[in-house]
C-alpha cells in the first residue's frame, strides 16, 4: 500500500495514524501537492492529498480512505457500534475537516506558514488578527461543549478524536495554541489523543518534515525507519491545486 502525502497534512495524519493504529504496513510518498508531477495529477485529479493506492484500488479524500481503512481492516474499531453514535462520529469529522480547518489550515497555516514558503506571498497579519480574535473563539466553543470531560469521545480513540486533534498540530506549527484556561476540556482531550502511540510517532514525522530540506527529507525519513516510496510524485517546482484560487474548506493539503 502506498500513501502519498506529507505528514505534515492533518488529512495525510488521519489516514497514516488509523494505518498504524490498526498495524497495517504501507510506503509513504511524502509529498506535499502542490509539487505533485503529471503521475500525481493523474492519481489525484484535484491535486489534493492523501492519496492511497492499494493494488488497483486509488483513493481520495481522508475520510473516504479512512472508513475503507476502518471497513478493510475491522480491529481495533475506529468508529463507535451503534448508529447515532457513529452518525455524531462522521459530524465530528466533517467539523474539524470543514470549520475547523477553514480557520487552521487555510486562513492561519496556510497563510503563514505554506504561501510564503511555497508561493513566496506575503503575509497579512492584520487579517490573521482579525481571524484569531473574531472567527476561532466561536469555533472553539462549540468544540469545548462537545469536547469529553476524560478519555475520547466515544470510549476508545476513533477518526473523529484523530481528525480533530489533528488540525491543532498545523495551528501549533503556525504559532497558535489552545488556551487551556479558556478552552480546558477541548485542550485536554487533544493532549490525550497526542498521547496517543500512533498518533505520538506521527508527531516525530512530522518533526523531521519541518526541520529537513525538502530535498532530504526522503533520505531522513528513511534513516528514522520509515518505509519510503522507492519513486516520488514530487516536481521540481510548485503547481498550485485547483482549489487555491479561493482557498477555503473544501481543500485537503
Amino acid at each position: 500500500m502506498l500513501i502519498i502525502g506529507s505528514y505534515v497534512s492533518p488529512y495525510v495524519r488521519k489516514v497514516t495514524v488509523a494505518l498504524d493504529i490498526k498495524g497495517v504496513a504501507f510506503e509513504i510518498d511524502p509529498i506535499v501537492p502542490f509539487y505533485g508531477n503529471d503521475e500525481f495529477t493523474r492519481l489525484s485529479p484535484l491535486r489534493r492529498i492523501p492519496v492511497l493506492v492499494d493494488g488497483d484500488l486509488v483513493l481520495n479524500d481522508s475520510t473516504v480512505i479512512a472508513e475503507y481503512i476502518d471497513e478493510a481492516w475491522p480491529e481495533p474499531p475506529l468508529m463507535p457500534r451503534s448508529p447515532a453514535d457513529r452518525a455524531f462520529a462522521r459530524w465530528i469529522e466533517e467539523y474539524a475537516d470543514s470549520r475547523l480547518c477553514d480557520l487552521f489550515i487555510w486562513k492561519l497555516f496556510y497563510r503563514r506558514v505554506v504561501a510564503p514558503r511555497v508561493h513566496k506571498l506575503a503575509t497579512d497579519e492584520a487579517e490573521l488578527a482579525q481571524v484569531i480574535a473574531q472567527d476561532i473563539p466561536p469555533a472553539m466553543d462549540w468544540l469545548e461543549a462537545h469536547a469529553p470531560a476524560q478519555g475520547f469521545l466515544f470510549g476508545h480513540v476513533c477518526t473523529a478524536d484523530i481528525t480533530v486533534a489533528a488540525v491543532f498540530r498545523n495551528a501549533l506549527l503556525a504559532g497558535w495554541e489552545i488556551d487551556s484556561a479558556r478552552w480546558p476540556r477541548t485542550a485536554a482531550w487533544v493532549a490525550r489523543v497526542w498521547a496517543v502511540p500512533a498518533f505520538a510517532h506521527s508527531i516525530r514525522l512530522e518533526t523531521i518534515m519541518v526541520t529537513t530540506r525538502r530535498d532530504e527529507v526522503r533520505a531522513a525519513l528513511i534513516e528514522a525507519g520509515e518505509r519510503v516510496s522507492a519513486t516520488s510524485h514530487a516536481a521540481a517546482s510548485p503547481q498550485r491545486s485547483l482549489v487555491l484560487e479561493s482557498v477555503g474548506p473544501a481543500s485537503e493539503t
